[in-house]
């Protein structure tokens, strides 16, 4: 093998079981298909996405079809980059960008996301480290990476899904441990990379978003080994940049789709923001933050709020101009487009619900560009500054009209109630020992797995082992699991044989 193919082969194939020669056998499209057929992939139909299908009694997106859009958008732009000749030489150096790497990588990057969507997430980790006692708590995108190396079973063997380092590189969006590792860690760096930076209110507990726990923290090292030298250790693959960027893109879009199509997005409401911080921009910039928050339900107060967290936070791009520019073309396409008719489940609606993601897609997709030295906000692959504060603007709508809802907060502390529930009645049921034997089989497996993982002398090993295969098990269910599992365990469901399918 010639000198400079080396590193490309270990990248294609490192980690792998497959033959470095054997190039023709398009081992990320066998990735692909391990990803597709794998049951975690299956469950994600009833994962929630933001809100339950069932309670808007309509199709909303749940995270598969949130992941096949991810994946889809993800090409497109792999597949536009490679195309382009201005960018060959760059995405060369960096690494490659290969669209079924990009492809696989979009499809797997949500396989670790728990019952309930993000609320589902942080209730997840607020119990793994103050009830369980784990360091390392739980956090999706770690998760993920968890089942494609380790907890997947396959045969006999827990073996992961045996992807390819190159795959396995593309899903790390944070590709950092919560605390350790790389060392030094970026959330030590000023500023941070996205993601990276603990919460204002718990310093010590680490990075918000990390891409692996401790225990797949080899695996980690081993997938990005081949692009050391290329990119910076806390640094985004090309190939894990387009999928984050895809990520963004889609939520931004589809969010907005599916909240118009249940009815939560109301033209009133949301141009009245819109067009009150347009008519009395000069006066919101002009008062104190403190001013502003005394005027937090005022029209225009909650995206002046926007434009200041955009400057503290992304001075590398954000700009007014281009802000301003944002918040008129939302304005235009959103208010006086899609929201202008009413959503009443016509053919006609759908069409244009379709007409109005083509033309977004389209517009941020045909955005996106490569830079060889980013910020550390970002990463090498990235949106023209235009179309980033439009995602900002339009991401701004969804958490303003949708996630700060009442009616979602009441339906959504049910939901936490309902996990930390079921996270203390499996632990009882694990430390009952006249029950040992008729633990589920995949709880049993789980904590073998978790156990053998853990240094002989870790302190209190079985605890937690323990504790790191609850949150597994809970993980892996979908949210009608979830909820049929407590069902059981309190006494409250009458199907006694129908209820193995938790198990």
């Amino acid at each position: 093998m010639e000198p400079a193919a080396e590193p490309r082969a270990r990248r294609l194939f490192g980690g792998s079981a497959r033959a470095l020669g054997d190039l023709a056998a398009s081992p990320f499209r066998a990735d692909r298909d391990r990803i597709v057929g794998s049951p975690f992939f299956a469950r994600l139909n009833g994962v929630t996405q933001v809100v339950s299908p069932g309670g808007s009694g309509l199709l909303v997106h749940n995270r598969l079809t949130h992941s096949l859009k991810v994946a889809q958008v993800a090409r497109a732009i792999a597949e536009r980059l490679t195309a382009d000749d201005r960018h060959r030489d760059l995405l060369a150096e960096l690494g490659g960008c290969d669209p079924d790497v990009v492809e696989a990588a979009a499809l797997a990057h949500d396989l670790g996301h728990p019952p309930f969507g993000h609320l589902g997430e942080r209730v997840l980790d607020r119990l793994a480290r103050q009830r369980l006692g784990l360091a390392d708590g739980f956090e999706g995108n770690a998760q993920s990476y968890r089942i494609v190396t380790s907890t997947e079973i396959r045969g006999a063997a827990t073996t992961g899904l045996d992807l390819t380092a190159a795959v396995r590189a593309a899903m790390l969006k944070y590709p950092w441990t919560r605390l350790d590792d790389p060392d030094p860690h970026p959330r030590l760096l000023d500023p941070a990379p996205r993601g990276a930076a603990p919460p204002p209110d718990d310093l010590a507990s680490g990075s918000t978003k990390f891409g692996a726990y401790r225990t797949e923290v080899d695996d980690l090292r081993q997938a990005r080994e081949p692009f050391a030298g290329r990119i910076a250790d806390w640094q985004q693959t090309v190939e894990a940049s387009v999928m984050d960027t895809a990520d963004d893109i889609a939520y931004a879009i589809h969010d907005v789709e599916d909240f118009y199509r249940v009815g939560v997005l109301q033209q009133g409401t949301v141009a009245a923001e819109l067009t009150a911080w347009q008519r009395e921009s000069g006066h919101l910039r002009a008062i104190t933050d403190a001013a502003l928050a005394t005027a937090a339900r005022r029209p225009g107060a909650a995206i002046e709020r926007l434009r200041r967290q955009l400057h503290r936070k992304d001075a590398w791009i954000a700009a007014d101009d281009a802000f301003a520019a944002a918040v008129e073309h939302v304005r235009e396409e959103l208010v006086d487009g899609l929201l202008a008719v009413p959503f009443d489940g016509s053919i006609e609606a759908e069409q244009y619900v379709a007409r109005f993601s083509a033309r977004w897609t389209t517009r941020l997709v045909d955005a996106i560009t490569v830079v060889g030295t980013p910020s550390v906000r970002s990463g090498h692959v990235l949106l023209a500054p235009a179309q980033w504060h439009e995602v900002q603007v339009l991401k701004f709508v969804h958490h303003r009209f949708v996630l700060a809802r009442p009616d979602l907060a009441l339906h959504q502390r049910g939901q936490a109630r309902l996990l930390g529930t079921l996270v203390e009645a499996l632990l009882d049921w694990l430390l009952d020992p006249e029950e040992e034997s008729r633990l589920p089989r995949r709880l049993h497996d789980l904590v073998e797995l978790a156990e053998a993982e853990l240094h002989p002398r870790t302190p209190d090993r079985l605890g937690q082992a323990r504790g790191r295969a609850i949150i597994d098990f809970v993980a892996q269910l979908t949210d009608g699991q979830a909820v049929a599992m407590l069902d059981s365990l309190s006494g409250r469901s009458g199907a006694l044989w129908t209820d193995a399918f938790v198990l």
